[in-house]
């Protein structure tokens, strides 16, 4: 089968390697249907050592179900599947309550020998409490856009979701959200799902903060630092906002979020914090009694109830999709999202 997989940084290759099989019984076999690049895939494409082992890359997919162990259950061959980026066994104490990311059997793919998710074939660990059933729908004949809304279940439009839902979000509040990438706009659309009254959202991108604003946003900030902060306040007559929902991962948007969060508000991060240490003492959170939540996103904690969302017609989150490309043009794809000149890039097989 034809598989991603990165040697160093800025180095992303697409090369014909063994089709994987089940090695336990809790495993399925899943044949995609599309993947996807992720942000944080952007992070060891800006940074992999060369002298580190070969990485099969990708985490998200919707795929049909090929083979399935002999203790799978939930799911046969010929399903169409949603796959969480991350598996675990949805059994647990842990996933019992809700943090499926932490399950103690679970892990990522693209590590400890499982394979990645841009690729033609995955086996799936996990399957039974991992792959969600899209109910009557058939791959073959579904719609494109369709699609593209449960593929940005396997994580983006989830881990948007997690942010607002560890926020708090929810009627009469307003939220700003920092970051107009592909998680960013999801936190948009999922904070206008649950209700805020006025949502900020921080962002200089026009053709990314125009969907925001499609979604749901009320307020563009295309400011950053002080000028940003400044400009936030003023639309909230210096009070700041009730919740932050952070989708960058970088320092300067960690600083600008407790900047602008009211006193008694909430941030909640799902950016990939790129820092070790970040101020949680007196001046930043303390005194005015600002929380701090947020983390890797449980999407199959939130997924049952998203799938339906997506065929009910509640959200469309896929329009964060800009460009589609073959498998084989997946360099290419990274190069893009690189230079900023795609949001977010779909792979179709």
């Amino acid at each position: 089968m034809r598989a991603a997989v990165m040697y160093e940084a800025g180095d992303v290759r697409v090369e014909t390697v063994p089709d994987p099989t089940l090695v336990a019984p809790t495993d399925a076999i899943v044949r995609a249907v599309r993947s996807c690049i992720c942000g944080s895939d952007l992070h060891p494409f800006h940074s992999k050592p060369a002298d580190t082992p070969v990485r099969p890359m990708g985490h998200e997919q919707i795929g049909v179900v090929e083979e399935v162990g002999a203790e799978v259950t939930g799911v046969t061959p010929g399903d169409l599947v949603v796959v969480p980026f991350a598996y675990a066994d949805n059994t647990c104490p842990t996933c019992v309550d809700g943090f499926h990311t932490a399950c103690p059997h679970g892990g990522y793919y693209g590590s400890n020998g499982v394979g990645g998710l841009q690729a033609e074939y995955a086996r799936i660990p996990q399957a039974s409490g991992t792959l969600v059933k899209v109910p009557g729908v058939d791959a073959a004949s579904a719609d494109d856009a369709l699609l593209k809304s449960l593929l940005t279940l396997s994580d983006v439009y989830l881990t948007g979701y997690h942010a607002a839902f560890m926020g708090r979000v929810e009627a009469g509040k307003t939220v700003a959200v920092v970051g107009d990438g592909a998680v960013g706009l999801s936190a948009v659309l999922a904070a206008k799902r649950m209700g805020a009254e006025r949502i900020i959202l921080m962002g200089r991108h026009t053709d990314r903060t125009d969907l925001g604003v499609a979604w749901g946003a009320t307020d563009v900030v295309a400011e950053r630092g002080d000028e940003g902060v400044t400009k936030v306040l003023e639309l909230t007559d210096g009070l700041g906002v009730h919740v932050v929902l952070e989708a960058v991962g970088l320092m300067p948007a960690y600083e600008q979020s407790y900047r602008i969060a009211r006193a008694g508000g909430v941030i909640s991060r799902v950016g990939l914090p790129q820092y070790e240490e970040a101020p949680v003492g007196r001046e930043s959170l303390f005194v005015r009694n600002i929380g701090l939540t947020g983390g890797i996103a449980p999407v199959r904690a939130y997924l049952d109830d998203a799938i339906q969302d997506v065929l009910n017609g509640v959200i469309d989150p896929g329009k964060v999709f800009d460009s589609t490309i073959g498998i084989d043009d997946v360099p290419a794809g990274y190069g893009a999202m690189d230079r900023r000149e795609s949001l977010k890039v779909m792979i179709e097989f």
